[in-house]
């Protein structure tokens, strides 16, 4: 354990954020999860529907600094084309 205020500061921001940057990711991964459900179950306006949640959870993430932004379009990119290939 560190001995230094600031050491000691250190430790309860990362783990702040860290905590936040989880709960960001863990909801990004469930959006996505909707995305190939809708896909996998051939429902077209489900797909869309749950393509543009999930666009909106994945930018809002890129935004707050959770995604690299060519992670976070890599993502979007590859969910349209899945909803994109089924239409």
């Amino acid at each position: 354990m560190a001995n230094i205020k600031s050491a000691k500061k250190r430790i309860l921001v990362s783990r702040t954020k860290a905590d936040r940057n989880k709960s960001i990711r863990s909801s990004v991964k469930t959006a996505i999860k909707k995305v190939y459900a809708a896909i996998d179950s051939n429902d077209t306006e489900a797909a869309k529907a749950a393509l543009v949640e999930a666009t909106s959870i994945i930018d809002k993430a890129e935004t707050k600094g959770v995604y690299h932004k060519n992670n976070a379009s890599r993502k979007i990119s590859r969910l349209s084309k899945a909803v994109n290939k089924m239409a």
